[in-house]
């Protein structure tokens, strides 16, 4: 079976070993699977990748940290989140000539951070203390990086969101800071570093 009846994914393989459990690549056509995977306790991890990707697409989030400017124009429309990942999809495999799972994927591994800063009060002051970031989490901000700074490159602009993606997933892949995503990472690490 192909994705999107169009790219093989049997061949791909996760190379990061704390990953490796929660990024699902199992065989599908139609990566839409309406929720039927929500009977174990971690149902993400059963979810395929791709079809995470979509449902995160309908509800990108706040622009900056700008609460008014929502997005409600674009939540909720699964059919539209399905083609702009399609359609991104064909963008990576024209530009790169690869197979545009993997290099989504690879993207993932690539932006996903391995640390992160929780708040500790001890004696009425708080201090930022740096923690590792658990494998699911770790997918989740990456997904949610690569979707705030495509939409954010794509609002209100002439230029598509299916381009911006795909433009986004290309950065990611090559460790480009001018990747949302990478640069956030960078970003949340650095910070980390610092407060130990």
């Amino acid at each position: 079976m192909k994705l999107f009846n169009l790219w093989d994914t049997s061949g791909i393989n996760v190379i990061d070993p704390g990953l490796k459990r929660y990024i699902s690549l199992k065989p599908l056509i139609i990566p839409r699977t309406q929720g039927r995977n929500t009977k174990t306790q971690f149902w993400k991890s059963n979810t395929h990748i791709v079809e995470r990707l979509i449902n995160k697409v309908m509800v990108p989030g706040h622009r900056g940290k700008v609460h008014r400017v929502v997005s409600g124009h674009c939540t909720g429309k699964a059919s539209r989140a399905y083609r702009i990942v399609e359609n991104a999809f064909k963008i990576i495999e024209k530009k790169l000539d690869k197979n545009p799972v993997e290099v989504f994927v690879r993207a993932l591994e690539n932006a996903a951070p391995r640390e992160e800063i929780t708040t500790i009060e001890y004696g009425g002051a708080r201090y930022p203390q740096a923690v590792e970031c658990a494998p699911q989490r770790r997918i989740d901000i990456a997904l949610r990086q690569m979707i705030h700074g495509s939409y954010s490159k794509s609002f209100k602009k002439k230029i598509k969101i299916a381009t911006c993606l795909a433009e986004e997933i290309i950065l990611a892949y090559n460790l480009d800071n001018k990747s949302n995503a990478i640069a956030k990472k960078l970003e949340l690490e650095r910070q980390a570093d610092a407060s130990r």
